[in-house]
């Protein structure tokens, strides 16, 4: 299940041009205590900057003036609509324009903030005694820390440390905000766009879209799809050591090492219109699988492996045995381990939130964060072996520390694809950070790099008010949305079938399914209809009119764009360094969710520009201009119901507290249907290999 959001924003923009008015550039670092003298003339108050109370919350009273204080603006781009209108042109295979793709320093010429609009903030932080931590090439962001003595001076306030209500476990945490309105000078307010955390009253975290147990039972290892906004601490405390290998995980037996391999013989009798006897489910398909399930395997006979291209991929924090275990993983399975400088990976300087954090917390489940690396390294390199692969981490699960990890790939053209496989539960985001992310993706396009996320593991997201919602960043109209699916592969590593993900739950009880299939809905991939962007041109003519205008006259964004292997019940057999009851040691589990269909995605894509021998960057355009060209499987509605059988320790490691045995009814997708042609679970279906590889763009 989903957390519920806590969203306690600046109102509208922030800092928005009604925010701030104009006044010159003052002093400020000689001012002492704002509050009680008023700002300087010209400097404007921030409407609905104080912060008022929530039920249950408790003012704590100023913050202490020299413990630590952390914020990052986000600056306004002075021609984003010439920037996407530039980014269609270079990425519409029709366009005279199409690959002609501009340089980092051409982009930051044309387009991004202009260095003279970031030394105006700069300055003003300094002057009030911050010191500037981030302040990219491009100038998206900048970040500042200091004390809250200095950051009362800056923004002319009174920085409180409040207390959260209870949540259901009694649990509270502190946070700062402002108790009187926040001040800005004159000349910040043609430049800057608003917060992106610190002194927004709140922090968004996201977390990754994996799964390998039950989100609906307690067993070591669970992965949720979530996202929670919670409070930073007062005393954000960074760390540099992290965490042990996370808690070790294993899938129970039997499973079958293919689709029906074993039969489940004797269990409760199946419903009319089910495919019986069900298999035991798979135990994880292997790289070899997948190749040839998605008709890679003769590609990577011919060289074409990825070689040429780098892949990136973003999370938050570093697993700290990722490249022991990846080479350990493909020797084990007869695929070629990393080269040497094959691999990189960019560490941050610090991390946040982190597992020795003892004043905030391990708020952002560092170890969770390690598995979802493993999966995505092991999934790129399963697709695309000969591929670089770059992996930046971000120093907690915040926007601001991943966008710093998104945002130095595209300033830098560090790759030609990036996979992210974490993000928001719906589309409740705050504008600022929505434009923020936005400016990226286009950038991004602008440079040829293709962005991909994943679309999310709870299928519609229905809201507290009954509204099917998309996931963000996925919904996005300048990302690449991958879906999930479940896939069958035969004995000889061939396609068999692929429903859409989405699975009920029946456990075996008393001799029989309850409650009887297809049971209680689990998670599926995430889909819809936007409310927040409208529908891309590349949509038009693929999308049927019932999803496009979904919510009324207006059309918005469908999701996803394409679809991969996501079932964990049909999943992807991965291999991490894990804490067992007998010690350390490097183990395999089978693990699945929207976080592997988007970098076996990526993986796929790194052909299809070696194969061009030019990337193809935004990929969407290209994408639907294959559809109905049989570059795709169209996922549809079997003829019978599929399921599989699944055994899981109730321990999560061995049999000593039991086992669980379960149904798992596929293609259960709430208000999403799978349907011939373009649909909101699998978009315009899942690559055919070959036909996809060669076609794209051409």
């Amino acid at each position: 299940m989903h957390l519920p959001h806590h969203r306690l924003t600046l109102a509208a923009a922030c800092l928005g041009a009604a925010a701030l008015v104009s006044a010159s550039l003052l002093p400020v670092a000689q001012a002492t205590s704002g509050h009680h003298q008023g700002p300087p003339p010209g400097w404007v108050k921030i409407p609905g900057s104080a912060y008022h109370l929530q039920s249950g919350e408790k003012d704590l009273g100023p913050a202490a003036p020299g413990s630590p204080a952390r914020f990052t603006l986000s600056m306004k781009v002075p021609r984003q609509n010439a920037a996407d209108a530039l980014a269609k042109l270079v990425s519409e295979p029709r366009s005279p324009l199409y690959g002609r793709y501009l340089s980092p320093q051409q982009y930051r010429r044309l387009f991004a903030p202009s260095d003279g609009a970031a030394a105006q903030v700069t300055r003003w932080l300094r002057q009030a005694g911050m010191r500037i931590a981030y302040d990219p090439a491009n100038h998206l962001t900048i970040t500042a820390t200091g004390t809250v003595a200095a950051a009362d001076r800056a923004f002319w306030t009174d920085l409180h440390r409040y207390r959260t209500a209870p949540d259901a476990d009694g649990n509270t945490t502190t946070f700062l905000a402002p108790k009187t309105p926040l001040f800005v000078p004159r000349n910040v307010n043609a430049v800057v766009a608003g917060f992106l955390e610190g002194i927004n009253h709140a922090a968004r975290l996201t977390q990754p879209m994996s799964s390998r147990a039950d989100r609906t039972r307690d067993l070591p290892g669970t992965e949720e799809a979530t996202t929670d906004a919670v409070h930073p601490s007062a005393h954000t405390v960074p760390t540099s050591r992290s965490a042990p290998p996370p808690e070790g995980f294993v899938n129970a037996g039997p499973c079958s090492r293919y689709w029906g391999a074993k039969k489940a013989y004797g269990t409760p009798k199946l419903p009319r219109g089910y495919a019986a006897p069900p298999p035991y489910a798979p135990c994880g398909y292997t790289p070899r699988q997948l190749q040839g399930a998605y008709g890679l395997s003769a590609l990577h006979g011919r060289g074409i492996d990825g070689r040429g291209t780098t892949v990136a991929i973003t999370d938050a924090y570093n697993a700290p045995t990722i490249l022991h275990d990846a080479n350990t993983y493909a020797a084990k399975h007869s695929q070629p381990r990393f080269r040497p400088g094959q691999f990189r990976e960019v560490k941050p300087d610090y991390y946040r939130y982190g597992y020795h954090d003892t004043v905030n917390g391990d708020q952002c489940g560092e170890q969770g964060w390690y598995g979802e690396e493993t999966l995505d390294v092991e999934a790129v390199h399963a697709m695309a072996p000969g591929a670089n692969v770059l992996y930046m981490g971000g120093a907690s699960c915040l926007d601001s520390d991943l966008l710093v990890a998104l945002n130095t790939i595209v300033d830098q053209h560090r790759a030609d694809l990036i996979s992210n496989s974490w993000g928001d539960a719906g589309e409740e985001v705050d504008p600022v950070i929505l434009a923020t992310y936005h400016t990226v993706f286009v950038q991004a396009a602008l440079e040829g790099i293709g962005v991909f996320y994943s679309s999310g593991d709870s299928g519609d997201e229905v809201d507290g008010t009954g509204t099917r919602q998309t996931d963000y960043p996925a919904s996005d109209s300048w990302v690449t949305a991958v879906g999930g699916t479940s896939l069958a592969v035969g004995s000889a590593d061939q396609y068999l079938f692929e429903t859409g993900w989405g699975t009920g739950k029946s456990t075996l009880t008393d001799g029989s399914w309850q409650p009887a299939p297809p049971g209680s809905w689990v998670y599926g991939g995430g889909g819809g209809t936007s409310q927040v962007f409208a529908q891309p041109w590349y949509q038009r003519p693929v999308v049927p009119w019932s999803i496009s205008h979904y919510f009324g006259a207006s059309a918005g964004r469908a999701v996803p764009d394409v679809s991969a292997l996501g079932d964990p019940n049909t999943g992807f057999l991965v291999g991490e360094t894990q804490t067992f009851p007998d010690g350390v040691r490097y183990g395999e589990y089978r693990i699945g969710g929207t976080s592997l269909a988007s970098p076996l995605m990526a993986g796929i894509e790194a052909l299809a520009d070696q194969a061009a021998h030019h990337p193809h960057g935004f990929a969407n355009p290209a994408i639907y201009r294959l559809y109905g060209t049989g570059a795709y499987h169209d996922v549809v509605d079997p003829s019978r119901v599929q399921s599989v059988v699944r055994v899981d320790f109730l321990n999560g490691v061995n049999a000593d507290d039991g086992t669980s045995t379960s149904l798992r009814t596929m293609n259960q997708t709430q208000s999403l249907h799978t349907r011939r042609g373009y649909d909101d679970v699998t978009g315009v279906g899942s690559p055919t290999g070959a036909r996809y590889v060669l076609g794209l763009g051409r």
